[in-house]
Parts: structure tokens; sequence; C-alpha cells
């Protein structure tokens, strides 16, 4: 009798899975719809009995095969699934046998948890777009170019969302090798191209006056920068300006730019400088080219007519030059770090490549970091008080020169707040600091640094606002603009108050507490420059329109006040400040003349939309306010050029601009409009030239070369665009680019 065999317990067996849409299991039970889980390729196979597992190679999990969701028809497949993420999630922190994920190596580990990452972030973004359905579909972007005769060619970017209903928001401005971000001043006066395009046809003719005056205002312009320009290489020299006006630039620059960027220490910068004037005492090289450089930041508020403004154009390139000597290791110190900040400074104030001020802001912050004043001393070898508060300083200065260049220039920031870990410098004065151990005044206690205080406390949502202006594509929804409004609206009220407590002492720097105001103002404006066009048409963007025209106000009673906008009389101390403000918008460069003449043209961008907005048969109400800042605006322009500037075409733009407001307030017919355009720009250009020829001299030279523009047609002349660098004030080297975007304003940058 053959032996029986004891029938063993029977085994529910695994599903096989076709992987077929629908599978072959779902087909058969009738499920319905068979969908996989996108979660990985098929794992590799296991190895053969014999050979080695490779562990350094990372293999996908058994767990991330494509699985059907029938849950009916796969139980025993998805128990193994749980089972090994179970499994993976303890071989993160603990251990198992040899084939499981702990025993994996860490470049797998990092893999599978990079994978798991990228799982989730898909999964969230799918339900969020279940979520929000069509109401927000993703914007699309389009590029809008502008060519001109006058402006030459640029493209502007804009967003428009795929429904249709919201109006075009710029986002860059790009013209031949430069790209301007959001907060760019080019952002918001792009949108006069009507006027270009309207006068264009009238320039194009071969006799055109206003191209002739043009060609002439270039030349003359080249000219006087010719004059001025000192050789290059200018080696620093000893020579210094008399006494008195050393001393008077001295105290402007200390009074005025020391009380926001803390760059020296005061006393000891004075007691060299008193030692300079003392007999046989040996000029120190070093110390030389940073007093010029302040010479040169304080003579752009010396006179009404900068009159040093050729010493200060050469003090700059002397201390460029002595900075660009081959001395690098040697120079890796406290006073080269002070001197290369006063040299951005005055280049930028001065005039002197200032729009190339944050290509040059990069380099200052890697000298910086490789100096580590990105990190805070109490992590490096002890030192003094002073040394530790000089580098906190230094360092505090740097940021808010990164975020100023980028919010001015458009460019992205390039630092985050994980870059460095360096604290705020402490509430000290200067004397203060050269003591032993001293303690610092509490918080509430006014000192010389607490502008510079004031200014780091608003610096990581400033850097927030830059970088999303700026950025490449992080750029912020109306609801993030408003929330960032309101986020730093409520940070400055507080510093406010706290500046209020301080104003009955005495010492209380008015141009510093006047420069910090300015400061945040213009930055709701770039904040909401975005969405101030758009608001001509969609009232959803009605309070960025109302913020935009209340802060430029605001920027240009600071500048150049009106006595529509004066409502107390300020007292010796403001006065002073609201002269040097004036001073330094007429006659040196920078991000305050830069805002100022951005809303000169915002503004007359609001009075043209209200009259346009406008529906009824009387006098269309205008506000009084706007129109005194447009009217002021053609006087200022003007100052600017008288005080040395040689660029026309910010002039001529605003009499037009003018033009085209008192046509559309007094009914000019439609054909009529662009021969008035054509007469405001004949003489606008008239006044310029008669300016420029007197200030460049009446040489026969120059009177020989002003009768040939005059003999030569349109056509034959050289590009008017093509040689524009050259009206940017005071170009320190010749680039060989051509730069028809400085067109309006050369100080823009």
């Amino acid at each position: 009798m053959p032996e029986r065999r004891r029938r063993r317990p029977p085994v529910k067996r695994k599903i096989k899975c076709n992987r077929a849409s629908p599978c072959n299991n779902c087909v058969r039970s009738k499920s319905g719809n068979c969908v996989y889980e996108n979660l990985s390729p098929p794992p590799s196979r296991r190895p053969r009995h014999g050979r080695k597992l490779d562990l350094d190679r990372p293999e996908p999990e058994l767990y991330q095969f494509p699985v059907p969701t029938d849950q009916s028809s796969h139980t025993n497949y998805d128990a193994t699934a749980s089972s090994h993420q179970s499994n993976s999630t303890l071989g993160v922190t603990g251990s198992a046998g040899p084939l499981t994920p702990a025993s994996q190596s860490p470049s797998r580990e990092v893999e599978t948890l990079r994978f798991k990452i990228k799982q989730l972030q898909e999964q969230l973004s799918r339900a969020n777009r279940k979520s929000v359905g069509l109401s927000a579909s993703s914007p699309s972007y389009n590029i809008s170019t502008t060519t001109s005769h006058i402006a030459g060619t640029f493209h502007v970017q804009g967003e428009v969302p795929a429904d249709g209903r919201t109006p075009t928001i710029s986002r860059s401005v790009m013209h031949k090798t430069r790209v301007f971000g959001q907060s760019h001043w080019m952002n918001g006066v792009a949108q006069f191209g009507d006027i270009l395009e309207t006068l264009e046809p009238l320039v194009q003719n071969e006799t055109s006056k206003v191209f002739i005056d043009l060609q002439k205002c270039k030349y003359l312009g080249k000219v006087i920068k010719a004059q001025r320009k000192p050789p290059w290489p200018s080696p620093p020299t000893a020579e210094l300006p008399p006494k008195d006006v050393a001393d008077a630039l001295v105290d402007i620059y200390l009074r005025t730019y020391e009380t926001v960027y803390r760059v020296v220490h005061i006393p000891t910068f004075r007691r060299d400088y008193d030692m300079l004037w003392v007999s046989n005492t040996t000029s120190n090289m070093a110390f030389l080219v940073q007093l010029k450089l302040v010479f040169a930041i304080g003579a752009t508020m010396y006179d009404d007519n900068f009159s040093l403004r050729p010493s200060a154009v050469r003090w700059v390139h002397e201390a460029q030059t002595w900075i660009s000597e081959p001395e690098f290791k040697s120079r890796l110190n406290t006073q080269f770090l002070q001197t290369t900040i006063l040299l951005l400074l005055a280049r930028e104030y001065v005039g002197v490549d200032g729009g190339l001020i944050w290509i040059s802001t990069g380099e200052l912050l890697r000298t910086a970091v490789y100096m580590g004043l990105h990190r805070d001393p109490i992590h490096l070898p002890k030192t003094t008080t002073f040394a530790t508060e000089t580098r906190r300083r230094l360092w505090n200065t740097i940021l808010e020169i990164v975020v100023s260049t980028s919010m001015v220039s458009g460019g992205p920031p390039l630092l985050s707040l994980d870059d460095f870990d360096t604290h705020p410098p402490g509430n000290f004065d200067d004397e203060q600091i050269m003591n032993n151990d001293p303690v610092p005044k509490p918080e509430e206690a006014f000192t010389q640094v607490s502008i510079a205080l004031a200014l780091r406390k608003l610096f990581p949502l400033r850097l927030a606002m830059a970088r999303s202006l700026n950025g490449l594509g992080a750029y912020m929804t109306y609801e993030e603009t408003i929330h960032m409004d309101s986020e730093l609206r409520s940070s400055y009220k507080a510093i406010c108050q706290a500046f209020k407590v301080y104003r009955p002492g005495s010492g209380i720097p008015h141009f510093g507490i006047r420069a910090l105001d300015w400061l945040i103002r213009r930055n709701l404006v770039a904040l909401h420059m975005p969405f101030f066009a758009g608001a001509v048409n969609e009232t959803a963007y009605a309070f960025s329109r109302r913020v935009v025209v209340e802060n430029l106000l605001n920027l240009w009673s600071a500048v150049f006040p009106s006595s529509s906008r004066v409502s107390t009389a300020p007292n010796e101390g403001q006065t002073s400040a609201q002269e040097e403000l004036t001073r330094l918008t007429c006659c040196g460069s920078g991000p305050f003349r830069t805002a100022s003449m951005q809303a000169c043209f915002l503004i007359a961008t609001e009075l043209k939309t209200q009259l346009q907005e406008e529906d009824s048969l009387g006098p269309v109400p205008l506000r009084h306010d706007l129109l005194s800042v447009l009217e002021d605006a053609k006087y200022w322009n003007l100052k600017c050029i008288e005080a040395g500037e040689t660029n026309t075409k910010g002039y001529l733009f605003i009499c037009l601009v003018f033009a085209q407001i008192n046509a559309l307030m007094t009914g000019v017919p439609k054909d009529q409009f662009p021969y008035m355009l054509l007469q405001a720009a004949e003489d606008a250009e008239s006044t310029c030239l008669a300016i420029l020829e007197e200030k460049a001299g009446q040489s026969q030279d120059i009177r020989s070369k002003l009768d040939e523009i005059d003999d030569l047609a349109v056509d034959a002349m050289p590009d008017l665009i093509g040689d524009w660098a050259l009206m940017m004030p005071e170009s320190q080297f010749d680039f060989g680019i051509s730069e028809p975007m400085n067109w309006v304003y050369s100080g823009f940058g």
C-alpha cells in the first residue's frame, strides 16, 4: 500500500498583475477603472544565488511598483508593500537584516528620502490643482517690443493670466545685455510708449530739428565730460583742497552719509585727519585715498552747482587706480574694506559708472565673506570690543548696500538669511567701543548707530521683497504683496514711534531720519509698482495705485519741497537736512535722483489716467499737489543740467509728458497733438543746447563740429542711439557698449 501523503494546508497565492490598463484582475472583478500610482520604475531583479549584491548602487524598494488602486483584487500585494514601507521607515533609524533598507549605504538612503519627498510634493501639487480648479489658472508671459529713433529698442516681459480678465503686469525689461527686474524704474516709465509712437513719424525726416539738436547735445556732452575726466590710470597724490573746504566736506559726510552707512570710526578718523595738517607728518596713502573718497561724497552737497565735480571725479579715479593695484593678500584688512565701501558710494553718488554698482557689490560681498565678516565674532577667536563692533558695523553696511543696489538696479540680491549669522551692531556710541568691556546703551537710547540698527530691523523683510521682485520667477501674488505691505508698515510704525521719543534730545541726525523715511517709502513704491499700471483697468489693484501715488508725493516733497505740501515750518536742523537732500538730488546721482525722476513720470501717469477716466463735459478737477509736481519737474531737470548733468533726454521727456497732459486738459484735437509734441521737443532741446554750449566753451573746434552736424542729413549721421553710453555721467571706462536705455536719465543705472 503506497504511503499516504499528508495534505499541506492551503496557502493564499499572490495574484499576478499583467499591468495592463485595465489590468486582467480588474477586468475579471468588474471593478471599474484601474488606476496606477506613478511611483517609480520597477525595481531591479534580485541577484542570482552566489552573486554579491552591490549595496552602493541605489535600488528602488519593492513597494515602489506601480500599484493598481483596486484594493479588493490586490490585497496580498498591498500588504507586502505596506510591510516593505514599514521596514524602510525603521531602516532609517534602526537596524535590520542584511537585505533591509537599514543596510543601505548613506547615498542610497538619501536617494530614497529624496524620492519620497518628490512623491509627496507631486501629490500635494495635484491636490492643490484639484481644489483650486479652473479659477486660478497659471499665468502666461508675453514680450512686447518698443522701437524708437529717440529711445532705442527695449522689450517688456509681461504676465498675462490665462483667464484674460486681468491686465498685463510688467515683470522685467530687457535691453541688449541687461535684464531689469520689477523694482527698476523702467517698469513704470515704459507705459509712456504712446508718446514715442506718436512722435516717431515726425522725427524720421532728414531735416528734423529734434534729431539735429540731439546730436549737438550729445557731442557737447562728450566734450564737457572729456574736460572733467582725468587720465587713466590716475595714481593717488598727497594733494588736498584748502583746509576750510576739506573741513566742510568732512563735516558734510559725517553728518549725512555716515549716519546711514556706518563705515568709519569717527573719533579715529578725525584724529588721523587732524594729523594730516600737522607739519612734518608723513602721509599714509591708504588713509589719503579713504579721505579723498569722503571728500568726493561730501562734494555732492557742498553747494547748489556741484562746483567741485571735476575734483570729485578725479578723487574717485585716484581711488580706483589705487584699489586696482595687484596687492590682494596684503589688503585683506578692515581699512581696505572701508575704502572699498566708500568707493562704491562715491561712484554711485558722484556718477562714475554708477549704473554698475550692483555688479561691484557682489565683489564687495565676497571679499567680506572671505574675511569672515559673515560669521559673528563670538564664533571667531576672541578680540577687543572695538574690533568686534567694527566688523559688525561693516557687515551691517554691506547688507544695506546689497539690498539697496538690488532695488535700484532691478537685479536679484544673491543673498539669503542663511548665508550669515553676524549679529547687528551693539547700541554703542563711537567713543564707547574704545573702552574695555563697555555696556551697550538701552534700545530706547539714541546713539550713532540708531539709524543703521533701524534699517537692520527691516532688513529681512526688505531682502525678501528684493528677492521676490527681482528673483527668477519668484513673483509675488497680489495677496502676498498686501501681506508684505502690512508687515513693512507695522514694523516701520514701531520704529517711528521710537524715534519720536528721540526727537527732543540733541544730536539727532535729521538727514539720517529723512533718508530712513525715504528708503522705506521707496520700498513701498517698488512693492506695489507691478500692479500700478493694472489699477487703471482693474479695481482690485486700486489700493496699489493709492499707495504708489501718496508715497511718490512724499518722496518728491522730501527732495523738492513745494508750498502746497509743506504744512509746518521746520526747525533749523530740518531745514539743513532738506537743503542737503535737495542738493544731492540736483547735483548727485544714485537712488535719490532715480526715485525723484520716477516720481515725476508716475505722477504724470496718474494725472493722465484721471483725465482719461473723466467722462463729464465740464472741467476735470485734478489734484493741485499732483499738478505742482509736474510743473516743478521741468524746473528741477533744468537745474540738474545747469549743475553739470550732460544727459538732456530726461528734460526732453518731461517736456513731452507735460505737453501730453496739457493737451488732454485743454482738449487739443487728435490730429494736432503730434505737432504739439514736436514743438515741445524742439523747445526743450534748444534750451538744453544753450546751456551745454556755454559749459563746453566756444572754441573753434567746437563751433566747426556743430556746423558740420548742421550740414549732415539724419541718415548720414552716426547712429544716435549707438553711443548713448557716453551720455552717462562721468563714465570711467569706455566699455564699448551701446546703452539706449539711458535715454531718459543716465543716473538710473
